[in-house]
């Protein structure tokens, strides 16, 4: 009998009886082969020796034990103990399996919003708005207090956020500029309490010009060409108000934006303030936008007509989608036959924010049949808007709420009747739907000294950024 011990195994050489030789044999036809028995003696011996190269351990000390045995040949079988992990890349103990490396989610990352404050808004209001919950918005207020009153929130200031991902995002932190060269943030911290800290720097303003060609969409147009996407987001927002940018913007249509920038006295950028102009030409057609502060104290964006670019509706509620599907008769994608189509599609990644396109009172937000999850809100002079097939319902959406133009109401989703993820949006004047796309209100206008200041201010800009390109900034004194 043989037996080996390694560290982790235990190996047994089994003996077993030699082939019995034929009766007819004689001792001395037996005794003709003693090389056949010395072969059989040694292959065990043999195999012994390649078990450590084997087993991956060439150093493992081993211990042999030969009883005495006669014409015996062996077999040699391993039976495993505790087989020691394998070392190298593909090592894995049963404890620990190998996992696949993640893959990142894209949409995984956090979110970033530009809240405008507009007359009779609230910083906890904004925030519940945005779908910050109760706890964080509170612990937010309370850190940015220390430094700053938000009842001295003013229509045009700017509350920047980031929101973690998910289908109920926290607050991750928020900013705010309530002065040039003076930052407020509060954030929260990697053990989950909150932090605060007021930026106060020395710092110069310039007037930058970024312009370029609309080629694969307005947003990423402009963020190649050096618009902040916090900014991009305002811009197209603003615009979305006068411009279908599924039906009026094309290939090679071009944009041109002055906006702030803040640098210290080493010349290195401190941030970037507010849009004063943006210009967006659209197959000959050419809309320029003016940011404009009235004698009231209320900051408005105007054409250069003076208009305001405040609707009463917005033309799209909501960021990033494109129409899939317009209004007036089609064929139904799933009943199969032809039917008036009362409204527009939005084709959307699930999830995308659904705005209200205007302020009003909330009448349901529930399941219904064909458009899945719904939510009706109410406004003035008999206007009703549908918003389908949503995911979810946006925080304390419920009926009777009052929502102000710009709450997030819901989710893009695919409940109900639908073939994928898409907003199905409405409007219905005195029960009777109408194109969301040409229900445009007249806009107001600005009069008297306003009007006076707005040329004013029009022709500075116009006189300071006369000659210099795309990238170039030049100092600004003042406001």
């Amino acid at each position: 009998m043989i037996s080996l011990r390694t560290p982790g195994s235990r190996i047994n050489v089994l003996s077993c009886q030699a082939p019995s030789w034929p009766n007819s044999r004689t001792t001395a036809d037996q005794e003709a082969f003693p090389t056949m028995r010395l072969r059989l003696a040694i292959a065990p011996l043999a195999l012994i020796a390649l078990i450590p190269a084997f087993r991956g351990a060439p150093d493992a000390p081993v211990t042999v034990d030969i009883a005495p045995s006669t014409t015996r040949a062996a077999l040699v079988t391993i039976t495993p103990d505790a087989h020691p992990p394998l070392s190298g890349s593909l090592a894995a103990s049963p404890e620990s399996p190998i996992a696949p490396t993640p893959i990142a989610d894209p949409q995984a990352a956090p979110q970033e919003r530009i809240l405008v404050v507009s007359r009779g808004d609230t910083l906890a209001g904004l925030l519940d708005a945005a779908g910050v919950d109760d706890a964080d918005a509170q612990a937010a207020i309370a850190g940015l207090a220390r430094h700053f009153r938000p009842a001295l929130l003013r229509p045009g200031h700017e509350i920047a956020i980031r929101l973690a991902p998910g289908d109920t995002p926290s607050l991750l932190d928020l900013e705010i500029e309530p002065e040039p060269g003076r930052t407020i943030r509060v954030h929260r911290t990697p053990d989950g309490s909150w932090a605060d800290e007021q930026t106060i720097a020395p710092r110069s303003r310039f007037l930058v010009r970024a312009e370029g060609s609309v080629d694969g969409g307005l947003f990423p147009a402009m963020t190649r060409n050096g618009v902040p996407a916090g900014m991009a987001l305002s811009l197209i927002r603003i615009l979305g108000h006068d411009v279908d940018f599924q039906r009026d913007l094309q290939p090679g249509d071009r944009f041109a934006v002055l906006f702030d920038r803040f640098r210290d006295d080493d010349g290195n950028i401190l941030g970037h303030g507010q849009v004063l102009k943006a210009t967006l030409t659209m197959s000959g057609r050419t809309l320029e936008i003016w940011r404009h502060k009235t004698r009231a104290g209320d900051l408005e964006w105007y054409d250069s007509q003076g208009r305001s670019l405040r609707r009463s509706f917005m033309r799209t509620p909501l960021d990033g989608a494109r129409i899939s599907s317009g209004f007036g008769p089609r064929s139904h994608p799933i009943l199969g036959f032809n039917r008036m189509h009362q409204g527009i599609d939005f084709a959307a990644p699930t999830g995308t924010p659904i705005y209200a396109a205007a302020d009003g009172t909330i009448v349901s937000a529930r399941r219904e049949r064909g458009y899945g999850l719904i939510v009706r809100i109410r406004h003035a002079n008999g206007v009703e808007t549908r918003y389908a097939h949503m995911s979810s319902f946006g925080r304390a959406i419920a009926a009777g709420r009052s929502v102000r133009q710009g709450t997030v109401i819901g989710a893009v989703g695919s409940t109900g009747m639908s073939t994928g993820p898409h907003l199905h949006y409405e409007i219905v004047v005195r029960g009777r739907a109408v194109d969301p796309g040409r229900h445009v209100q007249p806009p107001v206008r600005l009069a008297g000294q306003d009007l006076t200041d707005f040329r004013a201010r029009q022709a500075r800009i116009a006189r300071i950024a006369a000659g210099f390109g795309s990238g170039d900034e030049v100092a600004l004194a003042g406001n």
